[in-house]
């Protein structure tokens, strides 16, 4: 299947343009997630409970005028 071939689908399904369906990216899912070993990056998210992770900071109030 190519990628207009996907486009057209997924537009066809969901009700959408096929020019949406484009700008949004669908892409093929494959049968296992392909990740890089080498490829290492910090998380996504942060776990604000592992030690070391003080980076909260209160909010200022904010003064009415």
């Amino acid at each position: 299947m190519t990628q207009s071939d996907l486009n057209r689908a997924v537009a066809h399904a969901t009700g959408e343009t096929v020019t949406t369906i484009r700008e949004l990216g669908f892409v093929p899912l494959m049968p296992i997630p392909y990740e890089h070993e080498a490829d290492v990056r910090e998380p996504l998210a942060i776990d604000w409970d592992e030690p070391g992770h003080d980076l909260a900071r209160p909010v200022p109030e904010l003064v009415a005028l």
